[in-house]
């Protein structure tokens, strides 16, 4: 059975709950606000400033003032490097606050928001180190002229990001935007505002110019809508679900905006016989259950190859079924809640949907306990490929498991998805995981291991996965312009 580990959890302080605009703490123009909640619980935990066009207008504003004409616009590379290392030492100062509050309102474990710290503070000092590199280059011409690039800053950008990271998704938002000296009005999802204000709290703190860092919290209806509609916001960048961005890409449309989306995916974990099963069925097991399933990598779709098909599932069953539930505060559990009441009706949806089209429920598909938004480690055997379970993403500890039998059916059956953000092979044949590495269509992809992301390497989809790259060098390109000066000479 499925256990539950129990202990008291501490509520952390909420320090914040109003907007911030231009360095200041703020009501809305509106004065609307929303609850946010403890998934755990399902109690309402803060009540919180609710944006609308107006506030989203002064937030534009004050982020153009401080593009074009404050200390921000004047301010040299390495200064606006050492106010990133600065915000990066406030972070890790105040990591298990933040931590701490980051499962509070989102449902991670404890020591999950712990790791995502490490890579908040990793991101931030990796781009801050970027912030004096960003160059651009002289190119022979013809004829008597000198020809130079310049890579200068997109201008104000609006960044939208998810409930289930909320505090890595606002690092890799704001590592690239800072240091190639953008301007910054973030809408932090609606379900889990409050890791966002406090770090924007920390940004004031370590001497951010007023109008670099903006905080919006809000609806996407609303906040989010104006501001992919307002005509002086240069970029949107967005991570999130697929038919949201398809939203945004049409309004971005009317006033061309540059846009970068990082959506789902239908991840496929291949297993191969030849493979550590050991090893394998610990890293299939991580990669569908890490966060409740609540990971736009997960390796949901898992293909194992039918000789070792029975053995594997068993032992995946066996981990499924002695995982720890319960509050996420106590550093024992090792999964807590769905972020939701509506995330947790989803997946339940798909639970059924997966019995009704006749695949084989082998463990879990129940809710966990009477509060909170808790579900079982969920396995379904013998799964088909056209099953709504083995297409869709359904964003929680859901994992489909398909037999194949080759290389060349498990690549074409891999392939066939409309995402492809992630995908990941075991095996002890070098020749074959460089073959399906290369013939996958996916912007990563794992052998022998799985959800290991680091800042410095891109990170992003093919296909319906998303446009763009978040992280490393790539992440450079979408926030800047590049600019050609011809001098003649002579």
């Amino acid at each position: 059975m499925v256990q539950t580990a129990t202990a008291p959890s501490s509520a952390p302080t909420i320090r914040q709950t109003q907007l911030l605009i231009d360095n200041q703490w703020v009501d809305p123009v509106e004065g609307g606000s929303f609850e946010t909640y403890n998934p755990a619980t399902g109690e309402v935990i803060a009540t919180v400033a609710a944006a609308t066009s107006a506030d989203v207008d002064k937030a534009v504003k004050s982020a153009r003032k401080a593009l074009e004409k404050g200390p921000w616009s004047n301010m040299s590379a390495s200064e606006r490097g050492r106010l990133m290392n600065k915000l990066a030492d406030l972070v890790e100062r105040n990591a298990l606050e933040l931590a701490t509050l980051e499962s509070f309102n989102c449902g991670k474990t404890i020591s999950d928001s712990k790791g995502d710290l490490a890579g908040v503070v990793k991101t931030l000092r990796y781009y801050a180190g970027w912030a004096d590199k960003v160059e651009g280059r002289t190119i022979p011409v013809d004829g008597n002229f000198l020809s130079y690039t310049l890579r200068q800053p997109v201008g104000v950008v609006g960044q939208i990001i998810p409930w289930n990271f909320p505090l890595l998704m606002l690092a890799w938002k704001w590592g690239p935007a800072l240091a190639c000296g953008n301007t910054i009005v973030m809408k932090p999802a609606e379900q889990t505002p409050l890791t966002a204000l406090r770090v924007a709290e920390l940004a004031v703190e370590a001497g951010f110019p007023a109008g670099v860092i903006n905080i919006l919290n809000g609806f996407g209806e609303t906040a989010g809508a104006a501001l992919v509609n307002h005509p002086d916001v240069d970029k949107i960048a967005f991570t999130g679900h697929v038919d949201t961005a398809k939203i945004i890409q049409r309004q971005a449309a009317e006033t061309l905006k540059r846009t970068t989306f990082e959506l789902g995916g239908k991840s496929p974990n291949v297993i191969f016989a030849d493979a550590d099963l050991e090893q394998a069925v610990a890293g299939a097991f991580h990669a569908i259950y890490f966060h409740g399933g609540q990971c736009c990598t997960a390796g949901s779709r898992l293909f194992v190859e039918d000789r070792i098909h029975q053995e594997f599932v068993e032992r995946l069953a066996e981990k499924a079924k002695a995982r720890n539930i319960g509050d996420p505060l106590n550093p024992s559990t090792e999964q807590g809640p769905q972020v939701s009441q509506e995330q947790l009706d989803k997946i339940l949806h798909y639970v059924d949907l997966g019995k009704s089209q006749g695949a084989k429920l082998l463990t879990g598909g129940e809710r966990f306990g009477d509060k909170g938004y808790f579900i079982e480690p969920t396995i379904f055997d013998n799964v088909q490929d056209d099953m709504a379970i083995a297409k869709d993403e359904i964003f929680g500890p859901v994992v489909s498991v398909l037999p194949f039998k080759g290389v060349e059916e498990v690549i074409e059956r891999a392939n066939n998805t409309s995402y492809g953000l992630a995908a990941a092979i075991w095996t002890k044949n070098i020749d074959k995981a460089h073959l399906f590495a290369k013939s996958v269509k996916a912007g990563t992809v794992w052998v022998n291991c799985y959800h290991i992301v680091d800042a410095n390497t891109p990170f992003g989809g093919f296909k319906m996965s998303g446009q763009g790259r978040e992280n490393g060098e790539a992440a450079i390109e979408h926030y800047t312009e590049l600019k050609t000066v011809t001098v003649k000479l002579g």
